[in-house]
C-alpha cells in the first residue's frame, strides 16, 4: 500500500525528502476527499492545516460586502495555497474563500506540523519562498489587467486562457472571475458577439 507521504512525489521539494521526514509525513498526514463545490475555508477564518492537493482544483477568491466576486488564482495539484498557508502559519484571518471547483483530493497537515516540516527540511522553506513569488507575479498580473486592460480585454484573456475552441462557462462565472456584474458581462459578452469575435450559446462560448 502506498504511504500518504509518496502520493506527494508530484510536489517538488518530495524528491529532496529523507527518509526521518517521509516516516514524519506518513504519521501526521490526514487524507481529505470533498466533493465539487465543498468550501475549504472562508475569508476572515483562521486556518490550522494546510492543505496538499494531490486531484482536482481549487479556486481562490474575495468577496465583499456586497456579495461581489473576484478570483485571485486557482490552486491545481501540486500546488500549496499561500492564503491558507499564511493564515496557518501566521494564525491571521485568511485573506479569501477557498471552494472545490471539482471533486477533490489531498492531504491535510495540521499547522504545527507544518512549522516542524520547515524546520526540518531546508527543501521544504525552499518550496515554501517560491511558492509566494510565483503567486505575488500572478496577483501583480491580476492587479495589473485591472488598472489598464478594458473588460473586453480581461474577458478574452481568459475566454482564450481555456485553451479550446468551445468554452463552457456561464455569465455569472466569468462575472466572479473577473470582479465584475453578470450584467456587465453579459453586455459585453454580446457586444463580442455582434462584432464576430465569439458565439453565444446557453452554458458555453465558442470562438471564433
Amino acid at each position: 500500500m502506498k504511504s500518504n507521504s509518496c502520493n506527494l512525489e508530484n510536489f517538488s521539494f518530495y524528491e529532496k525528502l529523507d527518509t526521518d521526514i517521509l516516516n514524519f509525513l506518513d504519521a501526521c498526514l490526514k487524507p481529505v476527499n470533498l466533493k465539487k463545490g465543498a468550501t475549504l475555508f472562508f475569508q476572515g477564518d483562521i486556518c490550522d492545516s494546510i492543505l496538499f492537493l494531490t486531484q482536482g482544483e481549487v479556486r481562490l477568491y474575495i468577496s465583499s460586502e456586497s456579495a461581489d466576486e473576484i478570483t485571485l488564482y486557482h490552486l491545481k495539484p501540486a500546488e500549496q495555497c499561500i492564503v491558507n498557508t499564511a493564515s496557518a502559519l501566521s494564525q491571521t484571518e485568511a485573506i479569501a474563500s477557498a471552494v472545490a471547483v471539482t471533486d477533490i483530493q489531498g492531504y491535510i497537515l495540521p499547522t504545527k506540523h507544518v512549522k516542524k516540516l520547515a524546520q526540518l527540511s531546508s527543501a521544504y522553506q525552499d518550496y515554501l519562498f517560491s511558492i509566494y513569488t510565483l503567486r505575488m507575479e500572478s496577483l501583480a498580473r491580476l492587479v495589473n489587467d485591472i488598472k489598464f486592460k478594458t473588460l473586453d480585454e480581461r474577458i478574452m484573456d481568459w475566454l482564450n486562457s481555456k485553451h479550446t475552441k468551445e468554452i463552457q462557462t456561464t455569465h455569472e462565472t466569468i462575472a466572479n472571475e473577473l470582479g465584475s456584474s453578470r450584467e456587465v458581462i453579459s453586455k459585453v459578452l454580446k457586444s463580442l458577439e455582434k462584432s464576430g469575435i465569439i458565439k453565444l450559446s446557453r452554458g458555453s462560448i465558442m470562438l471564433l
